[in-house]
């Protein structure tokens, strides 16, 4: 019974050994939450409204983006990086957007490696994911700036979600800020998809210094700002 007992443990770590080595590395690190194939695009409907105190108003801004991974190329350190472009389109009541043409609005650089994702905003990098994706991983998106410390987290991962039209099977959420006073109310978060890349993002920055209890701060805004990006389509060309 003992040497049989020895048998079969060994055969179960042989088996479960040979099962771990036929799934994709994608799969058990989570690179497939941020593909960075040549070609990808993703486009986006941005919503951003503006509340101002003086004069007192309320501005939105509609428009949609594209990002394209453009191609590869070394930074200025000598390590491999991603160029990645992002075009415009202005919202236009009296037209619909196909039939206004892109326009490049700028050029973001992504760093991929077996540790992160990075990406150079305008001039300021920020680390938007770490691998392995692990439910509740935290780490620090500013730390490759100047920023100060913000505390990322995945707050949960391969849930089924519907982002803007689209059902999508494996989506991730990274909660970047989340602040609030009697005043005040701040977050940031993005989502990602599998295949995809981000496919969500909102940024809320609102004041109010008129308190009503009871009453969120959402609920009497004074000032600030609301922006949501949504994943419109993808796909290659």
């Amino acid at each position: 019974m003992k040497n049989a007992a020895v048998i079969f443990f060994v055969f179960a770590v042989a088996a479960f050994g040979c099962s771990k080595k036929n799934v994709p590395a994608a799969e058990i690190y989570g690179f497939d939450y941020y593909p960075t194939t040549q070609n990808k695009f993703v486009v986006y409907d941005i919503d951003s409204v503006i509340y101002t105190e003086i004069p007192k108003d309320t501005v939105s801004y509609r428009y949609r983006v594209k990002e394209k991974v453009a191609d590869s190329f070394s930074d200025n350190e000598g390590k491999p990086a991603i160029r990645m472009e992002r075009y415009i389109k202005k919202f236009d009541a009296a037209k619909p957007y196909d039939s206004i043409a892109w326009t490049i609005k700028e050029v973001w650089m992504v760093t991929a490696n077996q540790k992160s994702i990075q990406v150079l905003e305008g001039n300021v990098r920020f680390t938007k994911l770490i691998f392995p994706v692990q439910e509740k991983a935290m780490w620090n998106g500013n730390v490759s700036n100047t920023l100060g410390d913000a505390s990322y987290t995945y707050d949960y991962i391969d849930r089924q979600e519907t982002i803007g039209d689209k059902s999508l099977e494996n989506v991730l959420l990274v909660k970047q800020k989340e602040f609030r006073t009697l005043i005040s109310y701040e977050s940031a978060s993005e989502k990602y998809a599998k295949g995809i890349g981000l496919v969500y993002r909102e940024i809320t920055n609102i004041l109010s210094n008129n308190i009503v209890p009871g009453t969120p701060v959402e609920n009497r805004i004074e000032s600030g700002m609301i922006y949501k990006q949504t994943l419109v389509t993808y796909g290659y060309e």
